[in-house]
């Protein structure tokens, strides 16, 4: 199970609150509840009420902690190589969204599109 929070929402509280509510999203998704939940670095957070671990650097240090963060990479993924189809000036597909020189470039070159966080582009619009 994952959550995911819009562009939107992100723009609303911010990327690290938006990342905690994609947490808690998962964890309601959950048809099994865990003893424990270990999360990477993430502190006061609502695991509805199920206790949990923050690991600095969990990724490195925790096999569950490594294969949860490649499971939201390839699903990122995934989602922008969709929206690559729907907007292709972009290059979603290829830059999956991060903030390369190319990305913004095309930004700069055709405007934003709605999948851009206003917090994100505000800086170079």
């Amino acid at each position: 199970m994952y959550g995911i929070v819009d562009q939107n929402k992100i723009d609303e509280i911010n990327i690290l609150n938006a990342t905690k509510l994609a947490l808690k999203i998962a964890i309601e998704g959950l048809e099994t509840k865990p003893d424990v939940i270990m999360v990477d670095a993430l502190n006061n957070i609502d695991t509805c009420g199920i206790p949990y671990i923050s690991v600095i650097k969990g990724d490195a240090k925790n096999y569950c902690i490594a294969a949860a963060s490649i499971i939201a990479k390839v699903t990122r993924d995934r989602i922008m190589r969709q929206w690559d189809e729907i907007y292709p000036i972009y290059g979603f597909a290829k830059h999956k969204g991060y903030g390369t020189a190319e990305h913004i470039r095309m930004i700069k070159e055709n405007g934003p599109c709605s999948l851009h966080r206003k917090s994100f582009i505000k800086n170079f619009v």
